[in-house]
């Protein structure tokens, strides 16, 4: 498969995982009362409410055909700590939903990817249709665990840096959060001249993909692409 097909591919996998990302952070955000997500209407499956020029477009296109692999994200969810019910509860859980409903969907994707595979042995007409649908949700299980454990990493403002923080004094915790104003500039040196150190934080995903490719094998239907 060429890069352009398996690009067009996978956008809409990687659409949805941003997608659901930030709805997570809007709906843990209002569970934990604070309904701005929701007054701005950005509590919606609508990806359009979510499209952030750069973050959402532009970024994809540049890591997958620069880099190699695909990576990006919707536009943050406005979210005010000050009406959670409980502050330091509310920021933690508002911050690792997202973390967590991607986790949920790399297991999905993947229990899926067997589904579809017996169906396809059951259905041997449409096997190869459902085999190209098997591509997208095994690159679905990647996706969604690179955005999982990427957004853990304790730089601000991903969010891992909300949980973090609680771990340092306060007056540490009050400087840390200032770095949020370098982050962008952190998060595009990690991209370029530190991939080393972003390879080495990354790893558990090139582990936990490959457990679920192993786990899926068996049942991946052939295509024209992978043949």
């Amino acid at each position: 498969m060429d890069k352009i097909s398996y690009f067009l591919l996978v956008a809409p996998a990687l659409l949805f995982a941003m997608v659901a990302h930030e709805y997570a952070h809007g709906w843990a955000a209002l569970r934990q009362g604070d309904p701005t997500a929701y007054q701005l209407g950005r509590l919606t499956w609508n990806p359009i409410k979510h499209i952030d020029p750069f973050m959402t477009v532009l970024l994809p296109i540049l890591t997958f055909f620069g880099g190699g692999f695909i990576f990006g994200g919707a536009k943050p969810v406005p979210v005010s700590p000050r009406n959670y019910r409980n502050y330091r509860k509310g920021d933690i859980i508002v911050s690792l939903a997202g973390v967590a409903t991607n986790l949920v969907i790399a297991f999905l994707s993947v229990i899926l990817v067997v589904v579809v595979g017996l169906l396809g042995r059951s259905v041997p007409a449409a096997a190869e249709g459902l085999g190209v649908l098997q591509l997208m949700l095994g690159a679905s299980v990647l996706i969604n665990l690179v955005l999982a454990v990427f957004n853990l990493l304790p730089i601000p403002p991903l969010d891992g840096s909300h949980v973090f923080k609680y771990l340092l004094p306060p007056a540490w915790a009050l400087r840390y959060q200032r770095l949020g104003a370098y982050g962008f500039l952190i998060l595009l040196l990690l991209l370029s001249v530190g991939r080393p150190v972003l390879y080495a934080w990354m790893r558990p995903v090139t582990v936990l993909n490959g457990a679920a490719e192993r786990f899926y094998a068996p049942y991946v239907l052939p295509t024209p692409f992978n043949r």
